[in-house]
């Protein structure tokens, strides 16, 4: 079981990781427009926040810590969603650019 939940801390790690490159990448590839820059900026802080919370609740001192960072985390994920929402669905980002 050790094991297990080793892998599966390191998987989620590098997903988390592989997300904030894709969105940065996605954020590059943006119209340079007022709006696309804006959601985009919000849009990086969420998405790299994911993966930075789950870090930092992996060295958390306390059952309390770790459960508040992520919860953290979460809420940046549904936050980076509606972000992408937002780029599809104003035209700023083609569908297949934002399914990851």
């Amino acid at each position: 079981m050790q094991n297990y939940n080793s892998k599966f801390k390191s998987d989620l790690k590098k997903r988390c990781f592989d997300l904030s490159l894709k969105i940065i990448r996605l954020a590059d590839s943006l119209p340079n427009k007022r709006s696309a820059w804006v959601i985009a900026d919000q849009l990086i802080s969420s998405a790299t926040s994911i993966g930075a919370n789950l870090t930092e609740a992996m060295a958390s001192s306390s059952r309390l810590e770790y459960k508040k960072f992520y919860e953290i985390a979460l809420k940046s994920a549904n936050e980076t969603i509606y972000g992408l929402e937002l780029l599809r669905d104003a035209g700023l980002a083609d569908k297949a650019g934002i399914d990851f």
